[in-house]
């Protein structure tokens, strides 16, 4: 018999009222080009996904717009700084959290916590995110389980947001990015566009 999942309705709702108000969230902001340094010019925007929710039983996708630039001196195609990691498909927040439960328990538990929780994350990305190196992710205990400082903080800006939302900028620090001093983003040399950003659907 599988031993039941129980997290506090309160860290639920914390978490998933902070994944859901980043829903149409636009990120606009870029000093220059990432590849030569270049400056840009607005070009167009790309949907991102943020996370994946369960509403009702049903999958909900929660997706940010990121503002893509064109640099008038190298001609590169760039996005706007956004709480994303290289080659990953949801945000760093939902990233981090998959890490810090990792620690703790094997994937496809991770799998079945985060659901309990209403985030929809498989076994398979779990296990990817796992062994890649994102560097240190500051954490917290909160109602007994492991909670990323990425995590806690959105939540945080996210509260009593119902009658405005959240911009771009603050969610962006809330989050910890630009994350100076983390591994996976500050490896020695400029990053290839390609490498920097991954893909937007």
């Amino acid at each position: 018999m599988k031993k039941k999942i129980l997290i506090s309705p309160m860290l639920v709702d914390l978490v998933g009222n902070a994944l859901a108000s980043m829903d149409g969230v636009k990120f606009t902001e870029l000093d220059a080009c990432p590849s030569c340094g270049g400056p840009v010019t607005g070009h167009d925007f790309r949907e991102k996904r943020f996370a994946v929710l369960l509403d009702n039983g049903k999958e909900q996708t929660i997706r940010v717009h990121v503002k893509r630039f064109y640099c008038r001196q190298c001609g590169a195609l760039c996005y706007a700084d956004a709480p994303f990691y290289p080659d990953t498909r949801l945000a760093a927040p939902v990233v981090d959290f998959c890490l810090v439960l990792a620690q703790r328990m094997p994937f496809n538990r991770v799998a079945e916590y985060l659901r309990a929780m209403g985030i929809v994350v498989d076994r398979g990305t779990i296990r990817n995110y796992a062994s890649r190196d994102f560097g240190k992710i500051p954490v917290t205990e909160l109602f007994g389980l492991p909670l990323p400082f990425s995590l806690l903080n959105l939540a945080i800006s996210a509260l009593g947001r119902e009658s405005y939302p959240i911009v771009g900028a603050e969610a962006l620090a809330a989050c910890g990015f630009p994350p100076a001093g983390r591994a996976a983003l500050s490896g020695s040399g400029r990053r290839s566009p390609e490498e920097r950003y991954q893909r937007y659907e």
